[in-house]
């Protein structure tokens, strides 16, 4: 039976027959617009309508010719979610007067009369599709709000992947900004932490350049990628490891004075992602070590004795696909492992049957996601699990998805808020979660200015079957001499040492089989 008009349905956070209307009058429709319309079909009882200008717009964004340049330069089709609609491939109703409505959703420049409620779309503080292009244009992933009044709806920040290519980030973000959206409209209401700037994106905040310029630039930064590219390994991350004789970085909230020393490796592979576990009175970091040759990573293992590695990482568990982010932990007398291997769709339970080796699979935890990065953590009795999922477009690093479970080897439940957190800035999991003082902190990927570009820790201030929120409370950088380079990705510690990972420079080199490249910690 179904509710009365009117009335709350707690599948959807939607009153029964509720009459929403999407307003679009100051741009063209979008391909974005007709996903936003797809997924807000699937939402039990709600009424969908658009609104449309009377005549086509035209699209003056400007944004053809750098498009064009792009998608040559990159291999991209331009058809994408910025890309123009047909208004014959609207498939909800067209002529729906907006004082019938409702609810208005308004995502064009705010300046329509709109009659009862509306929610306005921002970007930055500003409404209007041209917010947007002028944040992404400047380098920043922006800030996004639903609105009603002054009253916030929503909020996010959405990311990408591909900061450099415009064609691309407006993707990833357009795609995300319909997850917040639809979450919005079906009862969530998303919030982000406070954040301190970081030097690069205060680098970063830099008037829009024009068009032509822009133009040129990609063709300038295609040209540097490609030489770089010739001369040097790209990408090639490298882990940093150093006896804790004193505070960690949870309490430093900064890199130690002394520094980190690196993980050797020969320069036709890279170490990332180090998970270490101190097993049997024995410590052993496992890693992601990704061979240039193959293009493919798989897990190595590596014994550390008093003053560090015995010895180099020797390859532990491969499987035909990627494997990254060797999540390891011990529980009821054995060794688990839950590696990343987001491109298979699923989330698997290893079991070590000769440690560090003979992994044998146990479970499929979840299924039919795109999940990166799964963390687990034991909270008051019960079990969670922390990834970033994409669903189906945007960011791999943006939309954190929770789930719980009595037990770690499941059945896991999807929370019903997800995503709990849209923030490319601290929604990535990056490594073990602690409990200091009774709470919980978590190490987050903050990729505002790129993947695993800088590395924050944050405090849960809310884990339950009805919401999640937390407080980022320090943003530590990469560069300096403390930790050379332009990445700082993940950390993790056990049996007195601590881990780190970021990024270095290694040239091609015929030579480097037979002797250790030079390493540049400066990319």
């Amino acid at each position: 039976m179904r509710p009365a008009r009117g009335s709350p349905d707690t599948r959807s956070g939607v009153r029964w027959g509720m009459r929403l209307t999407l307003n679009i009058d100051a741009s063209p429709l979008r391909r974005w617009h007709l996903l936003l319309i797809e997924r807000l079909e699937t939402i039990s009882g709600l009424d969908l309508s658009i609104s449309l200008p009377e005549t086509d717009l035209p699209d003056q964004s400007g944004l053809g010719p750098l498009f064009r340049v792009e998608g040559l330069l990159h291999n991209l089709r331009s058809d994408g979610l910025f890309a123009r609609a047909s208004r014959a491939e609207v498939t909800v109703a067209t002529d729906r007067p907006m004082d019938e409505s409702d609810l208005v959703l308004d995502l064009g420049d705010g300046r329509a009369s709109v009659p009862g409620r509306r929610w306005t779309l921002h970007v930055d503080g500003d409404a209007g599709e041209g917010a947007l292009v002028a944040a992404l244009l400047a380098g920043r992933m922006p800030l996004v709000e639903l609105k009603e009044g002054g009253a916030l709806i929503a909020a996010g920040r959405p990311g990408t992947e591909y900061g450099r290519i415009l064609l691309a980030t407006l993707d990833d973000v357009l795609s995300r900004v319909v997850t917040l959206i639809v979450s919005a409209v079906s009862g969530g209401r998303l919030r982000v932490p406070t954040l301190p700037p970081t030097e690069a994106e205060q680098a970063a905040a830099v008037p829009q350049a024009g068009i032509a310029q822009t133009v040129v630039k990609a063709g300038f930064s295609k040209a540097i990628e490609l030489v770089y590219r010739s001369c040097f390994h790209a990408p090639h991350w490298r882990v940093g490891w150093r006896r804790l004789d004193g505070p960690d970085l949870f309490a430093l909230k900064r890199h130690p004075d002394s520094g980190w020393t690196d993980l050797p490796d020969d320069g036709t592979r890279f170490y990332a992602d180090p998970f270490p576990i101190l097993h049997e009175g024995k410590l052993t970091l496992f890693v992601e070590d990704f061979v240039h040759a193959t293009g493919k990573g798989i897990i190595s293992a590596v014994e550390f004795g008093p003053d560090g590695p015995l010895g180099a990482p020797e390859p532990v568990f491969e499987q035909p696909g990627h494997l990254s982010y060797p999540f390891v932990f011990a529980r009821d007398g054995e060794v688990w492992m839950i590696p990343e291997s987001c491109s298979a769709g699923r989330v698997d339970l290893f079991r070590a049957t000769a440690f560090p080796g003979g992994w044998v699979k146990e479970a499929t935890l979840i299924e039919g996601v795109t999940a990166s990065d799964a963390t687990l953590v034991e909270r008051d009795g019960l079990w969670w699990l922390f990834a970033t999922v994409r669903d189906g477009g945007g960011s791999f690093s943006d939309a954190l998805h929770l789930w719980s479970a009595p037990d770690f080897r499941g059945p896991w439940t999807a929370h019903p808020r997800n995503p709990v957190l849209i923030d490319i800035a601290s929604a990535r999991p990056a490594g073990q979660m602690v409990i200091r003082d009774g709470e919980l902190l978590r190490p987050v990927q903050d990729c505002r200015q790129g993947y695993g570009k800088a590395l924050g820790i944050a405090r849960v201030t809310r884990l339950d079957g009805e919401g999640f929120a937390q407080e980022v409370e320090t943003i530590i950088e990469a560069g300096g001499p403390l930790w050379p380079g332009r990445r700082l990705h993940s950390l993790n510690s056990a049996g007195g040492f601590e881990f780190i990972d970021g990024s270095a420079m290694v040239r091609r080199n015929p030579l480097a089989r037979r002797k250790p490249a030079a390493v540049l910690a400066s990319s």
